[in-house]
């Protein structure tokens, strides 16, 4: 069967409606984005309030032991700060579609709407196809809105100590226009994989948030010195998950063959 545009379109058209509609849905999207703009300012802002600490100069050593005696350790932490931030930031796009995505398959199956679907002549690239955009958009779409947010609130909190505005970088602008796109990819491709074998959305929500724990384990790893993340280590990662990405669409587009969904659900 030949793929159509607008029968894909059609799926998003219908999820995008239905998510609209679930107020619960909508507040906890709106809560991880918050958390991931705010925390950050609040801690660059504990670095330019006491600049001259001799505390900050004693952290900033245990991550650069051959930090200048006339460098600012205020400055590095704020740096550091922000660079390994980049990394919890990622978390962001993969658990908003876990979210929207573990609702496309499961949830519909308890809502009894899955069925019309199905017997619809969409096909399986057509269905994968509107479920992925239902979930990539508005996961992306609130990646860019936190991280416009993030910069106008790290360059006016930073300002006194820095007199520069500081974001967005090369490294921010990379992770944010192009990484953030593949992580939201992933996450919608681990969740309609699992809503695909589940029957009920709050399990494939939890199962499939279980991929976020690599994630802030790498993050732990770089807040205790034991990872350097730079735009190398960041370069690798994305080349993982865009080969992820395809492996999970082609299976997706396979686990969501109406055949398949049938003679399992029917």
């Amino acid at each position: 069967m030949a793929f159509r545009p607008r029968r894909a379109l059609a799926v998003f058209w219908k999820d995008w409606l239905d998510l609209r509609k679930n107020v619960g849905l909508l507040v906890s999207m709106a809560v991880l984005p918050l958390v991931m703009v705010t925390v950050p300012i609040g801690v660059v802002w504990t670095y330019v309030r006491q600049p001259d600490h001799s505390d900050l100069r004693t952290v900033a050593l245990f991550y650069d032991p051959t930090l200048p005696l006339g460098a600012s350790a205020a400055r590095f932490l704020v740096d550091k700060s922000l660079t390994d931030w980049f990394g919890m930031f990622l978390v962001m796009p993969v658990f908003i579609p876990i979210l929207i995505a573990s609702q496309s398959v499961a949830g519909e199956k308890e809502r009894r709407t899955l069925e019309p679907l199905l017997a619809s002549p969409v096909s399986a690239a057509e269905l994968v196809a509107g479920k992925c955009l239902a979930a990539l958009v508005p996961a992306v779409v609130l990646t860019w809105v936190a991280f416009a947010l993030f910069c106008v609130g790290v360059d006016w909190v930073a300002w006194p100590l820095v007199g520069a505005p500081l974001m967005p970088n090369a490294l921010w602008g990379f992770g944010v226009f192009v990484l953030a796109p593949l992580f939201a990819f992933f996450g919608n491709g681990v969740a309609v994989l699992i809503s695909a074998r589940v029957s009920e959305a709050r399990m494939a929500q939890q199962l499939a948030a279980l991929v976020v724990l690599p994630l802030v384990g790498l993050v732990g790893g770089q807040v205790a010195g034991v990872l350097k993340a730079g735009p190398g280590y960041y370069a690798i990662q994305g080349a993982v998950v865009l080969v992820l990405d395809f492996i999970l669409l082609a299976a997706s587009i396979r686990f969501l063959d109406r055949e398949r969904l049938v003679s399992r659900w029917g």
